[in-house]
């Protein structure tokens, strides 16, 4: 062969093996860096934690990277894995001590957000996807952040408040990358099955640690201490007294928070018994929310059953108005059990104003709209009150933010919610008579709509505290509008939404 036969035959060789580099090629071996910068970091950082911080440590921080790159591999995993932490381990911490430890919770709902905002950033996600909330949402935020910085003053500045108001505009932020991901119906179901199914979880638990003897389930909850759990003796009774019945706190610490979770979960649940499709076999939807309403019952907490109510009554007048009467019914033999007349004396002190909570709330009132009065604009802040008469702290979410954040973040929080409101009962039209789309619709707003009934009697969805309750009711605010945007364009006909 000679010399230019040859050249030829190796430009021919060449020409085939030469690599084409096209957007998919190079999206993959973008995600290959990252996944191999990721493993080494992983190595690295596992050696140094074993080294320096023991077994314990070094698992922990092997599991947290497993799940970073689980994530990585595909965003979806991401927001199952706050659920689930928000379900049943919603205060544990990564077990290792750095000053300011993160909790798991704020880990995956940092790493979603990431994982999302680099999506967006390498060009994988060409455009955001917005709603009407979108605006008024960022709004709120901004007026979280002046009275964040106004309020500054009136306490001291310490890593945990830092923290908690990091996770505060971490969960409303959310929304918006909730609103963005769940773009497709198929997406918005699976979302709504992990949901139910942690939520399950977690009316589970809080049942068997109910059932076990108090200091056998304080035991099992004190085991939690190595992952940043409160200790002591934990367990919970009505009024704080030993003499009266144990409230059920599962994982969540505190009764109240678990039942706000709870009715929400419920909410979400119970229109699905009636749907024609369901998205779970209809016997494990009459297991799960049987278990939810034993576990809601058993916290002891009124205004969550209060806002279930309210949740299920939006959910009858809205489609289901033939059930009115037997849901009168149902209540009323409730009422009238020989074993349901501790809780209804419960109900009637507290309307009554006569239980020691009740009257504890009653003052609370008082000394918030003092303090309103007295701080109109951006409030106090989330630092502490700068008068010593007064203290941040109200059992409910209305006064709580016009505490912290004035009358500004109270006109920008009820603009937040007027808007989604408004936006499903605009579009209502697109789901009336449509047995697939209906059922999730009106679960997300019935959550919705009981999270805000409940916060008329408790703080703790918007409890800078309990981080965990706060973006439980965030994130069905954020489903709720995902909901009616899909619904809508399917209704319209743009068929690529089902996928």
């Amino acid at each position: 062969m000679n010399i230019l036969g040859l050249s030829n035959c190796i430009r021919k060789e060449s020409a085939k093996d030469k690599v084409t580099i096209t957007p998919a090629n190079l999206g993959q071996r973008r995600k290959s860096l990252w996944v191999g910068l990721l493993a080494g970091i992983a190595a690295v950082g596992g050696g140094l934690t074993l080294a320096y911080g023991g077994p314990i440590a070094a698992a922990g921080l092997s599991l947290t990277i497993v799940a970073a790159l689980v994530i990585l591999r595909d965003i979806e995993v991401g927001f199952w894995a706050v659920i689930g932490v928000v379900c049943l381990l919603p205060f544990a911490t990564i077990p290792i001590d750095i000053g300011l430890t993160p909790t798991i919770l704020d880990l995956a709902l940092a790493g979603t957000i990431g994982i999302w905002s680099l999506r967006v950033v390498t060009g994988r996600q060409r455009s955001i996807i917005t709603a009407p909330v979108t605006v008024p949402l960022v709004i709120f935020m901004i007026v979280a952040i002046f009275a964040f910085i106004f309020g500054l003053g009136n306490g001291p500045i310490t890593p945990s408040l830092l923290r908690h108001f990091a996770e505060l505009l971490l969960s409303l932020g959310f929304v918006l990358v909730i609103i963005d991901y769940f773009s497709s119906w198929k997406r918005l179901e699976r979302i709504v099955v992990v949901i139910i199914l942690a939520g399950a979880a977690a009316a589970a638990t809080s049942i068997i640690l109910w059932l076990l003897p108090d200091f056998t389930a304080n035991d099992a909850l004190n085991s939690l201490q190595r992952v940043g759990y409160p200790g002591g003796f934990v367990i919970r009774y009505i009024e704080e007294n030993p003499e009266l019945s144990e409230r059920a706190i599962g994982t969540s610490v505190d009764p109240n928070a678990l039942g706000g979770l709870l009715l929400m979960v419920a909410a979400l649940a119970s229109p699905q018994l009636l749907a024609k499709r369901k998205v779970l076999p209809v016997w494990l939807l009459i297991l799960i929310t049987g278990l939810i309403l034993v576990a809601l019952i058993l916290t002891f907490s009124r205004g969550a059953m209060v806002g279930l109510g309210v949740g299920l009554a939006f959910v009858a007048i809205a489609r289901y108005r033939r059930l009115l009467p037997y849901m009168f019914i149902i209540l009323v033999i409730f009422l009238l059990l020989p074993f349901t007349q501790s809780y209804l004396a419960r109900f009637v002190e507290g309307f009554q104003g006569q239980d020691l909570a009740t009257q504890m709330r009653f003052g609370e009132y008082r000394d918030a709209i003092t303090l309103i009065t007295r701080y109109p604009l951006f409030g106090v802040g989330f630092a502490g009150s700068p008068d010593i008469d007064l203290y941040l702290g109200v059992a409910n979410v209305y006064l709580t933010i016009g505490q912290q954040m004035g009358l500004l973040g109270l006109a920008a929080f009820g603009t937040v919610v007027g808007v989604v409101m408004a936006y499903g009962f605009l579009n209502r039209h697109c789901f009336r008579g449509n047995e697939i789309l209906d059922p999730i619709w009106l679960g997300t707003y019935a959550a919705v709509i009981g999270g805000l009934a409940v916060g008329i009697f408790d703080h703790y969805l918007f409890n800078i505290e309990f981080h965990h309750a706060v973006t439980a009711f965030w994130i069905f605010l954020g489903l709720a509008v995902a909901t009616t945007r899909v619904g809508c364009l399917i209704s319209g006909g743009q068929e690529q939404c089902i996928e």
